[in-house]
């Protein structure tokens, strides 16, 4: 496993790895507090709005009611105050972000990835592409943001990396797909890599991903993650100590996923040591 994990760390340090980061990142965090998993943000909305009881442990449907019977405002507003606390980046965010990748994918709504990045790269070599909602922003799929939070009418040509919110962020705009009706906006199209940006599109290809706190017994991420490591390299690696459900263990072997059975923190641990030269003193 040691080699495994120094191979995976100079391929990070030449930039042949995309980090592909899931909402349990958060459990290495210390400081503030957010909504950690989908049940969790599904609890802590339908505790402030009423919804009918059988939803109400579904994140996208119990959105999509409030959406339908309050205003998209509504699922905006307990967002933006669900997430508005900023966890205290763990040493593993810092590391990826100090490390040679030229792409991060961050598959969850926090701000913790950016603040990593903010503390690492002050020099602020960085933009920030969001996916949009289309009931908010029809016809646009993403925005661009630079590492201050300042709107880009477009991706910049000399962008040095990019961090990658496909479901959106927070900060600086408060953009989310969360309702049933943003994900079927997006997963009609995504087939074809509409809402995928190109840039995206263009560094992935050849290239490796390593999938942490990341889960895949959800349709919804599985879509998602193959979409956006589609005519990439045939090599990949998940950090899942969990046992894989029938659906993920078939979505791992599709996609030449190779799964690490070790805890997400020990993995950390190894990996961060392993990427120590990278990250500042």
């Amino acid at each position: 496993m040691n080699t495994l994990v120094h191979d995976i760390a100079r391929r990070l340090d030449t930039g042949a790895v995309i980090p592909y980061l899931g909402p349990d990142m958060l459990s290495l965090c210390g400081g503030a507090k957010v909504p950690a998993n989908p049940l969790a943000l599904a609890e802590l909305m339908t505790a402030k709005v009423s919804v009918p009881h059988k939803i109400r442990k579904r994140l996208t449907q119990a959105a999509q009611f409030i959406e339908n019977f309050k205003h998209r405002k509504s699922v905006v507003q307990l967002m933006n105050q669900a997430f508005a606390a900023v966890p205290e980046p763990s040493p593993l965010h810092r590391a990826l972000a100090a490390s040679g990748a030229r792409l991060w994918v961050d598959a969850w709504y926090d701000d913790t990835f950016a603040a990593a990045l903010a503390q690492v790269r002050p020099e602020g070599d960085w933009v920030q592409i969001q996916g949009l909602s289309q009931s908010e922003h029809f016809g646009q799929w993403t925005g661009v943001y630079a590492d201050d939070g300042e709107f880009l009418a477009e991706l910049p040509v000399d962008a040095g990396r990019i961090l990658y919110k496909p479901i959106g962020g927070h900060a600086p705009a408060g953009n989310y797909l969360v309702s049933d009706s943003d994900y079927v906006e997006v997963l009609t199209e995504i087939d074809i890599q509409t809402p995928i940006p190109q840039m995206v599109q263009n560094w992935r290809s050849g290239r490796h991903f390593l999938f942490l706190g990341c889960r895949f017994d959800d349709q919804l991420t599985r879509s998602f993650a193959r979409q956006i490591m589609k005519r990439s390299s045939a090599l990949h690696w998940a950090v899942l100590p969990e046992a894989p459900t029938r659906m993920e263990a078939r979505f791992l072997e599709e996609q030449g996923i190779t799964r690490i059975d070790m805890p997400l923190a020990r993995f950390a641990e190894a990996l961060v040591d392993a990427l120590q030269p990278a990250v500042p003193a």
